[in-house]
């Protein structure tokens, strides 16, 4: 991690998983990270990726206010999909992931670049799923950008009783499931 806020979120957010793949969102008190609060966003983990909440400097990346806009939309047609996979499998499989970006900068159009951190929270069933993370840039003097195109990414750490996305979903669904058949 190169950039000093998702440094200092995700050492936050690691202790307060205490352990566990991912802390739940109630273990977070933005009150212990105000000062990293204007990097820090949360998103839905439903169609779209939508944002709950972005803090300011996010917000002033994108030249908008990003409230229940789509978080993928931020990113380039030849990123999207992928940036889709990865925020599913941080989600699904309580993985945190970091990426880096690379962007044009509206005013001279010399190339930006950010950090983004992509942290889970602890799933319960019957609860809506989110995602929480920081997105900053690595130049100090970024203004309103465009059009991200995912330049690198990885996971932060493997645990080691990895189950695939599909058997953890029918691990903690209940009641009536409908399964797709063949036509």
């Amino acid at each position: 991690m190169k950039h000093p806020s998702s440094r200092a979120f995700f050492a936050y957010w690691n202790r307060r998983r205490q352990g566990a793949r991912a802390p739940d969102r109630a273990d977070i008190d933005p009150a212990a990270v105000r000062h990293l609060l204007g990097d820090i966003f949360v998103i839905a983990y439903q169609n779209g990726l939508p944002f709950r909440v972005a803090g300011t400097r996010v917000c002033a990346l994108a030249g908008q206010d990003l409230k229940d806009r789509s978080f993928v939309t931020l990113f380039d047609r030849d990123s999207q999909s992928e940036i889709e996979e990865i925020t599913s499998v941080v989600a699904e499989e309580a993985l945190a992931a970091i990426a880096g970006i690379t962007t044009e900068k509206e005013d001279n159009g010399a190339t930006a670049h950010l950090e983004l951190l992509l942290l889970p929270f602890n799933t319960r069933p019957h609860t809506p799923v989110s995602v929480t993370g920081v997105l900053a840039a690595l130049d100090s003097d970024c203004a309103r950008l465009s059009d991200f195109t995912l330049s690198s990414w990885r996971y932060l750490y493997q645990p080691e009783n990895l189950m695939p996305r599909l058997i953890r979903k029918l691990k903690i669904a209940r009641g009536l499931m409908v399964y797709e058949g063949l036509k």
